[in-house]
């Protein structure tokens, strides 16, 4: 199969394209600057040169191949809004150029964005209409006609590489001298290895059903005080609890994300499509000690 994949140069989109290539599928990368088209051609995989904000670029990318994963999305918490109205007229220009076709088209969302029904959120809970990021209300926009699925990402995508929320964490206990969680600390966030979260990815495309939703995830939840324990315990530095007035001027922008409980769950997904998360954990991950080698990016997306 030929794949289009936009984000292909991102910490998750550059473990996909491997993924794909490994598995004998046939890779077109979206380019958006001469740095990502060398970093796609170096992995192995065909460049096409355009961004989310040139549609022409997602139809002509799209009807070049035999299916999508679409994982690109502009983390601009300043301007995050616009970010996701983006996304979704690009999750609408990629279901109109396959509309007809039973070619797949996967695309990326989070359980942070779920209405949680039980103790775990789960693949049949719906996404939140007020939250900013539509994608899944652009899949329904999208699905008229095209075979499009859903592969929801937990909070923490962790691995070699990451620039997203841990190491922005890091990076701010480095700056603040402490390590710190809201409350009593045992609000948790779900996590997954980003090698699982692409192994999955190949398998949604391979196998996934119209319409349907799945989910990454290999830790159902971890405890926040777990994770800001070994960041301290690494950066030597104390372990504290700021209250939820505190956690705006302690956690920035983070303070949003940080006293978060939104445990889930993948039972569904694993039963449908055999997918079992084979690397390790958020906790272990961080005990092998490269997230505290240098100090890495802070977040800047999975795109």
């Amino acid at each position: 199969m030929r794949v289009f994949v936009t984000g292909a140069t991102g910490f998750i989109g550059s473990a996909i394209v491997r993924e794909l290539i490994d598995a004998g599928h046939k890779v077109l990368g979206l380019a958006r600057s001469d740095a990502a088209a060398a970093s796609i051609a170096a992995a192995g995989a065909d460049v096409h040169r355009g961004s989310l904000e040139d549609p022409e670029s997602l139809r002509s990318g799209a009807a070049a191949a035999d299916g999508v994963i679409h994982t690109a999305f502009i983390h601009d918490f300043s301007n995050y809004a616009p970010a996701a109205e983006k996304d979704s007229r690009a999750i609408e220009t990629l279901g109109a150029a396959l509309a007809g076709s039973e070619r797949p088209l996967v695309v990326t969302s989070g359980t942070l964005l779920l209405q949680r029904r039980g103790p775990l959120a789960t693949e049949e809970d719906a996404a939140i209409p007020s939250f900013p990021r539509k994608s899944e209300q652009a899949v329904a926009m999208a699905s008229h006609g095209a075979r499009i699925s859903v592969l929801r990402l937990p909070p923490s995508v962790h691995g070699d590489g990451d620039h997203g929320f841990v190491p922005a964490l890091i990076k701010l206990a480095r700056e603040k001298g402490d390590s710190a969680y809201v409350g009593d600390g045992l609000n948790r966030w779900p996590a997954v290895h980003r090698l699982d979260a692409a192994h999955l990815y190949r398998l949604v495309l391979e196998k996934g059903s119209a319409g349907a939703s799945y989910h990454a995830i290999g830790d159902e939840g971890v405890p926040f005080q777990d994770i800001a324990g070994v960041i301290g315990r690494r950066l030597h530095v104390p372990l504290v609890s700021k209250s939820p007035d505190q956690a705006a001027d302690r956690f920035g922008w983070l303070a949003h994300f940080v006293g978060v409980d939104c445990p889930a769950s993948s039972k569904l997904t694993e039963e449908k499509l055999g997918w079992q998360p084979k690397q390790p954990g958020l906790i272990a991950d961080l005990e092998r000690g490269t997230y505290f080698v240098t100090e890495q990016t802070t977040y800047a997306g999975h795109s």
